[in-house]
């Protein structure tokens, strides 16, 4: 009986430090019957990606006529806000939301560009999801550029799934400057180092096609040079065929 009355108290005890830690917080807590003192804006991007500033944020709200700062807290829809920034073509994730001190923060993740691509249907970005972006005034991004014939679907399927093995590939990534669409849908690479073309041919079996050029990089080249040939063509299966300058 001890035991059990042991255990009571202690139950007892501890809901009443729970009840009176939560009537403290609550009383700290502004509630939604003050006034937005602050906005925050948190950019959440990988590296140095700025397309968009906490500038062009709040002046995005101020131009929709949802400026946070100075209105009632419990005045405010954060969904409302988190649709109308969702309008940016930049921006892949929003999260906005009250804080116990009065404050509206905003958390924001930018998208993350692997390709831009420069055709007859314009000038844009693809993204690691395949979704396409506009490209920005405010920041030029470090990625490989494709050119020539280049659809929309054809850049955000097949093209996208080549660059994104691009980036994920040390050496590739390192390597592979500039990517040329012919209308057959051929591609042709421009490397960083070496002054030749490599035609890759279709996308088909990509890998394949870059796992046997870097094997003869890493063997035929230290003895040839890099100047030796101006075109490798890897179209034909389990071949590399060089034309010499």
């Amino acid at each position: 009986m001890k035991v059990i009355r042991a255990i009571s108290v202690a139950a007892a005890l501890l809901l009443f430090c729970y009840i009176l830690t939560l009537t403290v917080w609550l009383r700290k807590f502004p509630g939604e019957d003050v006034m937005c003192s602050r906005l925050t804006v948190v950019l959440q991007s990988g590296g140095d990606m700025r397309f968009v500033s906490e500038a062009n944020i709040t002046d995005a709200l101020k131009q929709a006529g949802l400026d946070p700062v100075g209105r009632l807290m419990k005045t405010i829809n954060t969904d409302k806000i988190e649709r109308e920034l969702m309008r940016n073509e930049m921006l892949e994730r929003i999260h906005a939301y009250k804080t116990p001190s009065g404050i509206i923060r905003i958390d924001i993740r930018q998208k993350n560009p692997i390709l831009r691509v420069i055709s007859h249907d314009g000038s844009f970005y693809v993204d690691r999801n395949g979704s396409t972006m506009p490209v920005s005034r405010r920041y030029t991004a470090r990625v490989p550029l494709a050119s020539g014939y280049v659809e929309k679907e054809f850049a955000t399927t097949q093209l996208y799934r080549f660059a994104l093995f691009l980036q994920e590939n040390e050496f590739w990534n390192n390597q592979i400057e500039q990517i040329y669409v012919h209308p057959d849908q051929d591609v042709e690479l421009i490397p960083l180092v070496g002054n030749h073309r490599i035609l890759l041919g279709t996308l088909d079996n990509f890998r394949e096609k870059l796992d046997n050029l870097q094997l003869f990089y890493e063997q035929a080249i230290p003895k040839l040079g890099w100047e030796k040939y101006s075109i490798i063509n890897l179209k034909f299966r389990n071949q590399i065929v060089c034309t010499k300058k």
